[in-house]
């Protein structure tokens, strides 16, 4: 059977041109022929470009539907997909695909590269190929492949903004949703992320989650902010509207345990979700799912693997 390339944009694709580097027709085909031509990519290919093309920083909840739509539809038709994507925001979308799409019975390999696929040096053409091999080889479920390690979709996160080795994930399964096929799409709310520092502004604090439906808090180590009662006051606020919170560490690993210290209690009074050891980017695409799919209590379960 055949594997879908969904090309959504990003510098695998573009070259470089007097202003820098710009997305250029043709860049990925030649690719994939080069591949072919090297015994590195097997078997049929079809390549489907989204329409417009996205640079990454710009990517929408609309987008990551249009991606979703086209993978519920095709996995009939094909064997695997492959989505080649811009790896700023690669990790959010991995995620989003992960949560968006229920009972998956084909692999979603998600990747993209450093450089372009015509730079000296590049690591596009390993990536892709890598991602190629691994939509028809990899069990169902959504992964990223990035610098020769195939990784759980839905606990990718990017670590280095230069380095070829890009992307770190925990060990684990593919991100796969158990249940009968189904596509759950996302719609538009407005979601905040905000980051603790210490002197955090209550006024400013209460402004941001007053304006949004939910909320991505970054806090402190295990899950602690500033003990200020006008900052649990406006976390009591939102809560009391409706708008959903989910905490996150800045630390990069170790995860949130609301409730081991008393600076986090005010968290856990106001019904703020422990995310446990998931990443920024899962519990940004997890808000935005569970704001529109079940609200607190599908925040709070694990869907596939994300919390683990």
């Amino acid at each position: 059977m055949t594997v879908c390339i969904i090309h959504t944009g990003g510098t695998i694709a573009m070259r470089a041109g007097p202003d820098g580097l710009a997305p250029a027709d043709g860049v990925l085909e030649a690719g994939l022929a080069a591949l072919t031509r090297a015994g590195i990519a097997r078997g049929a290919t079809e390549v489907v470009h989204l329409t417009p093309a996205i640079d990454s920083a710009n990517a929408r909840f609309a987008d990551w539907n249009r991606i979703a739509q086209l993978i519920y539809a095709g996995q009939s038709r094909y064997a695997g997909f492959v989505v080649t994507h811009g790896t700023d925001t690669l990790a959010y979308t991995a995620a989003a695909l992960s949560f968006a799409l229920v009972g998956l019975t084909r692999p979603v390999i998600v990747t993209g590269s450093m450089l372009p696929l015509e730079a000296a040096g590049t690591d596009a053409r390993q990536n892709l190929g890598d991602a190629l091999l691994a939509a028809r080889r990899a069990p169902a479920g959504v992964w990223v492949q990035f610098a020769g390690k195939l990784m759980a979709g839905a606990r990718v996160r990017k670590v280095h903004s230069h380095a070829m080795d890009a992307f770190t994930a925990r060990d684990g399964g593919p991100s796969l949703r158990l249940g009968a096929p189904t596509l759950l799409p996302y719609g538009a709310p407005e979601i905040a992320v905000l980051s603790m520092a210490p002197n955090t502004s209550p006024r400013a604090f209460a402004a941001a989650l007053g304006a949004v439906d939910g909320a991505v808090l970054r806090v402190f180590g295990a899950g602690t902010i500033p003990n200020d009662p006008e900052i649990e006051a406006a976390l009591m606020a939102a809560s009391a509207r409706g708008a959903l919170m989910i905490a996150v560490s800045q630390c990069d690993n170790g995860g949130v345990a609301l409730g081991t210290y008393a600076a986090g209690a005010a968290m856990a009074r106001a019904g703020v979700v422990d995310s446990g050891h998931m990443t920024e980017s899962a519990a940004y695409a997890k808000l935005a799912h569970a704001l529109g799919h079940g609200g607190r209590a599908v925040l709070m379960r694990d869907l596939c693997g994300e919390t683990a």
